[in-house]
């Protein structure tokens, strides 16, 4: 479900679960930190490229599995969603994302924690957790209002709208836009420049890039895990997951 391949000094990590869009199961969570803890490892890679397999990039949490965890009849493997988070946050080398298509929750809310993001023009970005009944997450909370400014942020975050990729742009969440077939080119060649560079220099300066965003990204993600788990199997997410299952829209209008 996770594919790892070399290029030279550029290691690149796909999500492959097409038939599920590469949406992230407990396999997939573990799968994916045990990828970046190999590739923070290795002395031999200065540059990480996260894609996605098929038509989507990831559409986020697997939403069956939500509903068992919600229910308490599901755990979240080794890692789960919070050791990928510590990880993400730590990740000491340069993260380049290449979101390939449709980007839902962590698909989405990971270019908050990317270095440089290239979209392909056909990608296009939801942040569901409103018409879920959850809260962001991800540090998205802290990461979107400081890159985008706040009423963009807030309407990514709140609104549970589809964002084209033109959108994401223009908000400043991305740092190129590409035709779908030059979208792993393009990104290729620029993760080329940074890993023809010293990996010393290029972790020393994502370090001091970062190191101002990490007291505010920590507290965000308290914040975050805090509202998640108040509204985790509420009656609004009961709702929402009870809705998808029935394939229907939710109706929140009798729900506080």
């Amino acid at each position: 479900m996770i594919d790892t391949a070399d290029t030279g000094r550029i290691r690149t990590i796909t999500l492959n679960r097409p038939e599920a869009k590469n949406a992230m199961n407990a396999m997939m969570w573990d799968g994916l930190t045990e990828a970046l803890i190999a590739a923070a490892d290795d002395s031999s890679i200065a540059v990480v490229v996260l894609t996605g397999t098929g038509d989507a990039f990831c559409a986020g949490q697997d939403i069956y599995e939500m509903a068992t965890i919600a229910a308490g009849e599901t755990t979240q493997g080794t890692y789960g969603f919070s050791g990928l988070t510590d990880h993400l946050v730590s990740f000491a080398k340069p993260l380049i994302t290449a979101v390939n298509g449709m980007g839902l929750g962590f698909g989405a809310t990971v270019l908050g924690l990317s270095d440089l993001v290239f979209l392909s023009s056909q990608a296009r970005l939801k942040f569901p957790f409103t018409s879920l009944g959850v809260a962001p997450e991800l540090a998205s909370s802290y990461t979107f209002p400081a890159q985008i400014g706040r009423q963009n942020a807030t309407w990514a975050l709140m609104s549970s709208e589809w964002l084209s990729a033109d959108d994401v742009y223009e908000m400043g969440l991305a740092f190129k836009v590409c035709e779908p077939g030059d979208l792993m080119a393009t990104t290729m060649a620029h993760a080329e420049v940074l890993a023809s560079k010293p990996i010393s220099s290029l972790m020393e300066c994502k370090r001091t890039i970062t190191h101002a965003m990490g007291a505010a990204i920590a507290e965000a993600r308290k914040q975050e895990d805090a509202a998640f788990a108040k509204l985790l199997g509420g009656p609004a997410n009961i709702e929402a997951m009870q809705a998808f299952a029935e394939k229907r829209q939710p109706d929140f209008s009798g729900i506080d």
